[in-house]
């Protein structure tokens, strides 16, 4: 950590991005304080950095952060990303099928965008992968059915853990700013 941290400031000005900020500076009984000590770490240089650093960080469980890295001073602003609405979802689905040389005006987007309500990004670029294998798989080019056909075989997380998003839904009104 403190190697890392001192990178940053030798970058400076810089972002410095934390993905998965959880997973990081989990805290243990059974590591002999270890994780206690990089929180100690970066807690320190948080507050003591003169470097033009700014900290952008993620969490998928915000629950498993430590309460003294989410007041308010460690970081500026707390968001909650919820997920896509359908217009933004059928700019996914283009992005997803640019980035597989399909021509996106091929596809009906608003279509794809509707049927793959309560869908992240993750699980969209993954429709639009498995319907690519299917197309090479039957020797064609993916069609708006085959991607239908995979979204309807694609359960999202949103469905599968239902009652875990409608907790962080719950945790995230009134406490963070809703990007």
């Amino acid at each position: 950590m403190r190697e890392a941290l001192k990178l940053a400031e030798q970058m400076a000005p810089c972002v410095l991005w934390m993905d998965e900020l959880e997973k990081g500076l989990a805290t243990g009984e059974m590591d002999g304080g270890v994780s206690q000590r990089v929180l100690g770490t970066l807690l320190s240089w948080m507050a003591e950095r003169d470097a033009p650093v700014f900290i952008v960080a993620t969490a998928n469980a915000v629950n498993r952060l430590p309460p003294e890295l989410l007041r308010k001073g460690r970081f500026d602003e707390l968001f909650f990303v919820d997920l896509p609405d359908a217009a933004t979802r059928a700019e996914i689905f283009e992005i997803h099928l640019a980035r597989r040389e399909l021509k996106a005006d091929q596809f009906d987007l608003a279509a794809l965008a509707v049927a793959s309500d309560g869908f992240s990004g993750a699980e969209i670029e993954q429709v639009v992968v498995s319907a690519v294998y299917a197309g090479q798989a039957q020797s064609r080019e993916p069609d708006q059915a085959m991607l239908i056909e995979c979204i309807q075989a694609t359960a999202p997380l949103s469905v599968i853990m239902a009652e875990k998003l409608d907790d962080l839904r719950s945790w995230a009104s009134g406490r963070t700013v809703l990007a």
